[in-house]
């Protein structure tokens, strides 16, 4: 109660006094009651951090150092949860008391411009399950699924130490600072701290990019579904029942999003169930048939309906579907890994560590593995989301650190979970998988000769193992099956089946898994359309401004129609890709979402410079050094690489001068058509990353002098909102401390007159 004083007026440079109201209790736990508390070692306190120190440290030893003949599962999993209890208990700690001083005092857009619709005060646990859903996609199943190609050492040390001083950083740092400039998006913060030039080359980078993001992620759904009737069957049922969840919690049953969320999960169940009895009859195997171009066409169209309905009729059941389905198998499946121990053969470094010529991506260990293991370690399109939706929802500013720290981690874990799958699988399964069609002839006797001519230690693979394997799992074949989608749900199938069920229940496993990949999919492809079409209503809002109107429907379908066309085509050319898309697309969207968050970071250490927060700039600096090394360098190999299979332009010109040699096949193009596809393809993808890194320069290269600029000046120019007194209190992380359970008793007993109530959770 009292006065405080705060940060600088942005105009006057004044500092500012929070007049908080005396009728009612603090808003906010007092500094010395709160430090104390944290500073507090009990012997219990002491004893549980020296176990998880302990544990993370033999697993770390067992996993890196030891080199038998197999490494178990399980020490994957002490690993990564060691390493983010300590990540987030002492780091971003760190990161919170020195460099953002976050104060509960100060009231939340979501509560100082509270409109019932985009800024409304979110329960903190409920929201931490929108921004995870919102930002976990393809990426943390696609890439460290890809990446195994290289061993499982590289991967993992990237998705672990990678998280916890790069990807957590920036999702943390971007939501705190959006939200305290009222939730402004990556691209308006960039053009306040950057200026015009630096501003205008984030704004479009970040458009572009965004069209890569979600072709991709809609490309991984199509290879998971392609020719497959029990997973399109399936996964089709999840709309309407999406849809009857929506109307369901608006009209039949308002509020009672437990109950709906236990019936949605009934209905998926039998959506899995019915799959494969529909996919047993003649007529399902035939109609639920497709191949991969139509599934493409019908993501397009589904993408921009979901775009274009309203949030609660389709994308927030969706939310709490994938919510409860992505927590909740990530934690079955970590179960399942500690109870049934399996061996890892897959060795730390393998045979394609050192080559540039992997059947699965092409391109050195460095830098590509960093690019792509893009969203499990580091993600940029997470930028969008915590300058996007979750800074209008925080209720109070120190929940900024469990909600965008501790969203990343989980994001992390199941980028390890994934990975861990993948490599419990049959070393030459998983290449005959993943590896595309131009390389193992499709079939599984020419797939099993392709994977025993590539000479991997203790590999010999039968045609009959891969026949047993589709089988098991109830798929016409498995053999290049790209996108990383089926070999996670093989892999999730293997090691579930040994925990319940037995081979018999392989294939509703797979299919479970399919399912659950397909609603994390989903749901970003829906969201990031929808996205992208704001971002684009608000770049063409500077020139029209009737289209910076959201409820103005012809500005909003005409915005949509030209995002999904933009991911359609670049969808479409992916799925007729004769090099396998995925395989050539992928490096692409890995550089493009690396290059996005470079970007996020750039910005986000303009504005620490400019608060004047040097001593502690190394914590953004750090990760966006390496993450601008990597992805330029990751770049320039794609642009200036001489070999065809790393260099976009020099693939280009293999096959444009095959064609001028009059050749009617080359390499992987087995047809004049296809040919001509390649040599259209690969200059597209060159363009664009000429386009990217060349954007991208431009904003750290602004960003870096800002920040000179602010080291000269001793801080600079505060883009923040002026601060408003608080008048409610909520607890800052998961379980609220013994200080914040009295502070909220005191606050139970204000009279319900005096209190903000909340208007509800979405």
């Amino acid at each position: 109660m009292g006065t405080q004083p705060n940060r600088n007026d942005p105009e006057t440079g004044q500092a500012h006094v929070l007049e908080l109201d005396p009728e009612l209790p603090p808003p906010a736990v007092d500094d010395a009651v709160r430090e104390a508390e944290e500073r507090r070692w009990t012997p219990g306190k002491i004893a549980l951090w020296a176990v998880i120190s302990l544990l993370g440290a033999v697993a770390w030893f067992m996993v890196a150092l030891v080199r038998g003949e197999t490494v178990n599962a399980v020490w994957f999993v002490f690993a990564a949860v060691c390493t983010y209890l300590i990540g987030y208990r002492f780091y971003s700690r760190v990161i919170e008391r020195y460099l953002l001083k976050p104060d509960d005092r100060r009231a939340t857009p979501a509560e100082y411009k509270a409109d019932g619709k985009d800024y409304v005060r979110t329960d903190r646990n409920v929201l931490f399950g929108h921004h995870f859903a919102a930002i976990a996609g393809a990426g943390p199943l696609v890439g460290p699924i890809i990446a195994a190609q290289m061993g499982y050492l590289p991967g993992t040390i990237w998705i672990i130490i990678g998280v916890v001083l790069a990807g957590a950083v920036q999702d943390y740092l971007v939501m705190f600072f959006s939200m305290r400039r009222g939730g402004r998006s990556l691209g308006q913060m960039a053009r306040e701290e950057l200026g015009v030039i630096g501003g205008t080359a984030a704004l479009v980078a970040t458009l572009l990019i965004m069209i890569i993001i979600v072709a991709i992620l809609a490309l991984v759904v199509v290879n998971a579904l392609g020719e497959s009737p029990w997973g399109v069957f399936s996964v089709g049922m999840t709309i309407p029942i999406a849809l009857f969840m929506g109307v369901y919690l608006r009209f039949i049953r308002p509020g009672k999003v437990m109950e709906v969320s236990i019936i949605g999960f009934v209905l998926l169940m039998a959506a899995i169930i019915g799959g494969g009895m529909v996919a047993g009859t003649p007529w399902g195997a035939s109609f639920f048939h497709l191949d991969k171009t139509t599934i493409a066409w019908g993501i397009i169209v589904y993408g921009f309906i979901a775009a274009i309905l309203p949030v609660w009729l389709l994308l927030a059941p969706r939310d709490y579907l994938s919510t409860f389905m992505k927590i909740g198998v990530i934690v079955m499946l970590a179960v399942a890994i500690i109870v049934v121990r399996p061996e890892i053969t897959v060795p730390a470094f393998s045979e394609f560590a050192g080559r540039e010529n992997g059947p699965v991506f092409s391109g050195a260990l460095f830098p590509f593995l960093f690019v792509t293991i893009a969203c499990g370690a580091l993600s940029g399109f997470h930028a969008l989301i915590s300058s996007g939706t979750t800074p209008k929802l925080v209720e109070k500013e120190r929940q900024t650190r469990f909600i965008g720290y501790g969203g990343m981690l989980m994001e992390s874990f199941v980028a390890i979970m994934a990975l861990v799958a993948a490599i419990s699988i049959d070393r030459g399964i998983y290449f005959a998988m993943n590896a595309p069609t131009a390389l193992t002839g499709g079939t599984v006797e020419t797939a099993a000769q392709w994977v025993n001519s590539l000479g991997l230690s203790g590999v010999n693979l039968a045609p009959a193992d891969l026949a047993q394997t589709a089988q098991n799992v109830g798929e016409p074949s498995i053999v290049s099956r790209s996108g990383g989608a089926p070999t996670l749900a093989v892999g999730l199938a293997h090691i579930m089946q040994q925990f319940i069920g037995g081979t018999a229940m392989m294939a509703f496993w797979y299919h479970f898994a399919i399912m659950f990949e397909a609603l994390f999919i989903l749901t970003a492809v829906d969201a990031g359309t929808r996205v992208a079409r704001f971002m684009l209503q608000d770049s063409i809002g500077n020139f029209i401004p009737k289209f910076k109107e959201a409820s103005w429907r012809p500005g909003a379908w005409l915005c949509t129609a030209i995002m999904v066309g933009a991911w359609g085509a670049v969808l479409l050319m992916g799925v007729t890709d004769p090099l396998g898309g995925i395989n050539t697309l992928f490096p692409l969207f890995g550089i493009a979402n690396q290059l996005l968050a470079a970007i996020a970071l750039a910005v986000c250490m303009a504005i620490a410079a400019k608060q004047g927060s040097f001593k502690f700039l190394w914590i953004v600096g750090v990760p966006l050094a390496f993450a601008a090394v990597v992805t330029i360098t990751a770049s320039f190999h794609k642009i200036f690489s001489p070999v065809p299979a790393v260099g976009y332009f020099a693939n280009n010109a293999a096959f444009a001068k095959a064609l001028a040699d009059g050749k009617t096949s080359f390499g992987t193009a087995k047809t004049e058509a296809a040919m001509e596809a390649v040599v259209r393809n690969t200059m597209v993808q060159g363009v664009l990353s000429v386009v990217f890194v060349v954007l991208s320069i431009i904003v750290i290269i602004t960003a870096i002098l800002a920040t000179l600029k602010a080291f000269r000046d001793g801080g600079g120019r505060n883009h923040e909102d002026a601060p408003r007194p608080s008048r409610v209190f909520a607890p800052s992380g998961l379980f609220p401390t013994a200080a914040e359970r009295e502070l909220a008793a005191a606050w139970a007993k204000v009279p319900a007159a005096k209190r903000l109530d909340r208007p509800g959770h979405h």
